[in-house]
């Protein structure tokens, strides 16, 4: 019989109760201690803060001034951050790096520290970090939210035996203690795609453009200091996968940043996540076993994959050796090496295996239908996965459990149905799992996963496409208008060859959508046959939800110049609330 793969344990003795009354494996747990709220000196001038939020915050003082490296989930986190650094230095803050595009949102705390306006402020960063702002909250906002709705366990509860324990880069991914997580981000007001040197502060800085969660990652190396900050080094095994759904993270790409880190014999190693690594030796030897560790996941996936082995058999294949439990960084305390090995290999070569059966699969509620009848029926089915359960064979209880799940339709027409009895067997199976893996996105996911089977939590609003207001009213509103064409029914837009052009005052482009042959198709206007002109806080209004169209144009607050009916057949072919003639916000 093969060795177990580490993504859980089937020993129920690894379950531990947290100090919230949190079942979870007992080194999910310990790793928490790692994530504590902490502000460190790192060196002189140099801080790190490291428990405020999903990512650290990071000080480096210069002769000319405070630099700010990344600033957070909102503005809450990042004043949080600046009163714990001022017990230390009352240098005011003058440039801002960011190291990607996920932790920029708390910049305006400090213009409350009355350094002046937005335009006094120095901000460097990546050249694409608006655009990957911008896409991850119109075209794919809904499954992004819910993405992160799953795998930081954002609507576990406080307490008890499913409440959050930690979501392994940090304690959570917003501190409860800063709501209402008041947005905050301020754009790059210098911005880099190739290797940069510059001065910042009065300090030299080298910053490269090194790919890692996000393709607009960079390190940054000061050179005078020996301090480097990067985004590619985690306090757990790298996220080659995200279960919550993001584009290929190819290894190949981030060993190029680890190498080009590695090499810069940095004294000091400060990351986007987790606590700083000292001494040059300790840092080397760190780094090197974190780049090996993405080697050996690629290397072996493509050797396995050079045999011919499916994507099952390579999870089987591709085993961590010990050498990786030699330091936490390299642990699955966040995803899980399976994932991994899947994600690579179809980064590599696409969805197909050569699993001849998964080539023309069924429809997935034929499938499970089948699979019961073929099994003796819905009762002997249940009752076998209940016996795997008990017997702790919880990959087989999983698969049995799903079978009821999803052989019967849920009322929006998912594969997401089963009786309250079965739904509450897969929870179960679910929940074990959770208090057996040391990998805070599986806990957090089959947590999330189990209330949603259970009743206790309710995801329909994170399965419908939702704008944020303040996202629209803080964006290019011609990223979010271009975004409706993935809203677009083509059943409702059957027959239809019609154009539209949306014009928001001020210093905005003209966006249309010409909808044709079932889709949307984004246009400059020309030609369009109706015109709606409104402002900037009217059309987040209205893609927000929190306006009908109908209300805006009789308030005035909107204009159309055509054929009102016109305009309203080509909206109410997207499936957005505030668009629709019944004239009600979704």
């Amino acid at each position: 019989m093969t060795t177990p793969l580490t993504s859980f344990s089937i020993d129920p003795a690894v379950e531990a109760t947290g100090p919230n009354g949190q079942i979870a494996h007992v080194d999910h747990l310990a790793h928490s201690d790692r994530l504590r709220e902490e502000l460190i000196t790192v060196a002189p001038g140099v801080w790190t803060l490291i428990g405020n939020g999903l990512s650290n915050q990071t000080f480096v003082e210069g002769p000319e001034g405070l630099i700010a490296i990344d600033t957070g989930e909102c503005v809450e986190e990042m004043a949080a951050a600046l009163r714990q650094v001022r017990q230390h230095t009352q240098t005011p803050v003058v440039a801002v790096i960011y190291t990607h595009f996920h932790y920029v949102a708390g910049t305006t705390a400090i213009l409350d520290e009355g350094i002046g306006s937005a335009d006094d402020l120095v901000i460097w960063g990546h050249a694409g970090i608006e655009g990957n702002r911008g896409r991850a909250s119109s075209e794919i906002a809904a499954a992004y939210s819910r993405g992160i709705v799953h795998q930081f366990g954002v609507v576990l509860p406080p307490t008890g035996p499913d409440a959050l324990v930690n979501v392994g880069l940090g304690r959570s991914f917003r501190n409860p203690d800063h709501a209402p997580y008041t947005g905050g981000f301020l754009p790059p007001t210098h911005t880099l795609a190739e290797p940069t040197s510059t001065t910042i502060a009065g300090l030299p800085v080298e910053m490269s453009p090194a790919p890692s969660d996000a393709d607009d990652s960079i390190t940054i190396w000061f050179p005078t200091l020996g301090v480097a900050i990067n985004n590619l080094v985690w306090p757990a095994l790298f996220n080659v996968f995200a279960i919550r759904g993001e584009e290929y993270r190819d290894p190949r790409v981030l060993l190029a940043g680890l190498d080009h880190l590695l090499g810069l014999g940095c004294e000091h190693l400060l990351g986007a996540h987790g606590r700083p690594i000292s001494g040059r030796g300790d840092v080397e030897s760190a780094i090197t076993l974190f780049r090996d560790s993405i080697q050996f996941l690629w290397d072996q996936t493509v050797r396995g994959l050079n045999r011919g082995l499916t994507a099952s058999e390579l999870t089987e294949f591709v085993r961590l050796p010990a050498c990786y439990d030699e330091l936490s960084i390299t642990r699955e305390y966040y995803g899980v090496a399976e994932h991994h090995v899947r994600q690579i290999r179809n980064g590599l070569v696409g969805w197909f295996d050569a699993d001849e059966s998964h080539l023309f699969p069924m429809p997935t509620l034929e499938r499970c239908r089948r699979l019961i009848e073929g099994f003796g029926g819905r009762t002997e089915v249940r009752s076998q996965a209940e016996a795997a359960l008990a017997d702790n064979d919880l990959r087989w209880a999983l698969e049995l459990a799903t079978w009821l799940v999803r052989s019967e339709p849920h009322a929006d027409g998912r594969a997401d149905g089963g009786s309250p009895q079965e739904r509450g067997l897969l929870a179960t199976v679910l929940r074990t799992i959770a208090r057996r893996t040391t990998a805070a996105n599986i806990r957090n996911w089959c947590l999330t996963r189990a209330s949603e089977l259970d009743g206790t939590v309710d995801m329909t609003r994170f399965r419908t496409h939702r704008f944020s207001a303040a996202e629209v009213g803080g964006g290019d509103p011609g990223v979010y208008l271009r975004a409706l064409r993935v809203l677009l029914d083509p059943a409702a837009a059957e027959g239809l060859d019609d154009h539209f052009c949306v014009v928001v005052e001020g210093d905005h482009e003209p966006v249309g959508l010409h909808v044709r042959h079932g889709v949307a198709v984004p246009t400059d206007g020309r030609g369009a046959s109706v015109t709606l002109s409104l402002d900037h806080a009217t059309l987040a209004s209205v893609l927000g939800a929190k306006m009908s169209l109908d209300d805006a144009v009789a308030s005035g607050a909107a204009v159309i110049d055509g054929d009102h009916e016109r305009l309203r057949r080509m909206l109410a072919c997207f499936d957005h609330g505030s668009f629709q003639p019944s004239g009600g916000p979704s």
